[in-house]
């Protein structure tokens, strides 16, 4: 991992590359159809009625809503600083809502089926819980990233290319996300699956138009600041796999494997997103977004559970 990183930091630093991270915007939707259409090709081949087949699906769909939140970056070339903070709060509100009922809950209802007893049950989740809170805590140590508007993060920073380095770290932002809504569909049940990842998907539609009205500021062409923005939500699909893969397989890791989801979750909304909202005096604008994103997705949560 620690070589990987390196690697990458070696190149995004390096002035001669400098030219070739511009990407021409053909270039961008070229690679961008190319994996829509490997992700199509493996729900064409995977049925809809697989803990994969859904998994696929529903990461897919936030996928695209990332590319969706993405396009008005076509038109603007900035949002304000009180908006963006308010749709990043309605997108936190969404996650720790989601993480409650379509993750601990349900969690918690297949760990006390499974063992026996409730204690027991919620012992496996919140072990669950903490260790995806850990993971992300030491993914946080060893790679290093940028908030979407702080600044720069993390240890061994050697001038990487800001933008470019925000990209990558929202696309491993994705990937636990993705994680997520393989493990909700991993039990086969879709009250658990598609509650989840229709919050997944309301919470990039924010996330996608801030990373492409960000890149938009750094003189991208509205057609490059779009694709690259909708590129960061293929990580859900491939974490969709993962999710599916390690919980699908072995029945006391799907309550375990929904607290990793709901830990990973929570850590991402403590860590990145809220302090973000934080940062330019519109706490209450941006706490007034979480109530609102909490509350549609306990509305949606009943509505679809």
């Amino acid at each position: 991992m620690n070589t990987a990183v390196r690697t990458l930091q070696g190149y995004l630093t390096d002035p001669r590359h400098a030219a070739t991270m511009k990407w021409s915007s053909g270039g961008v939707f070229a690679a961008l159809l190319a994996a829509l259409l490997w992700v199509a090709w493996v729900q064409g081949g995977t049925s809809l009625a697989t803990p994969m087949g859904q998994a696929l699906a529903g990461s897919g769909v936030a996928a695209l809503a990332t590319a969706l939140g993405a396009l008005p970056a076509l038109f603007l070339r900035r949002i304000s600083a009180r908006w963006e903070d308010v749709m990043l709060g309605f997108g936190a509100g969404v996650m720790v809502a989601a993480a409650c009922f379509s993750l601990i809950l349900p969690g918690v209802a297949a760990g006390t089926e499974l063992f026996g007893n409730k204690p027991a049950g919620a012992l496996v989740v919140v072990a669950g819980f903490v260790a995806g809170a850990l993971f992300l805590l030491l993914a946080d140590k060893a790679l290093p990233h940028e908030h979407v508007q702080s600044g720069r993060h993390g240890p061994d920073w050697i001038a990487l290319r800001r933008v470019w380095l925000m990209v990558f770290a929202i696309a491993l932002h994705n990937f636990p996300e993705g994680m997520a809504i393989g493990v909700g569909f991993a039990g086969g049940d879709l009250s658990v699956g598609i509650p989840l990842a229709a919050a997944i998907a309301i919470q990039d539609i924010p996330e996608g138009l801030v990373v492409a009205v960000a890149l938009r500021t750094v003189a991208y062409t509205p057609w490059q600041a779009a694709g690259a923005a909708a590129l960061t939500g293929l990580a859900e699909p491939l974490g969709a796999i993962v999710g599916v893969a390690l919980t699908a397989g072995f029945a006391p890791l799907y309550p375990a494997g929904l607290g990793f989801a709901a830990g990973a979750m929570i850590w991402v909304v403590s860590h990145e997103i809220i302090p973000e909202t934080n940062r330019k005096g519109h706490e209450q604008a941006a706490t007034l977004g979480l109530i609102g994103g909490f509350a549609v997705m306990m509305m949606l949560d009943t509505a679809l559970g």
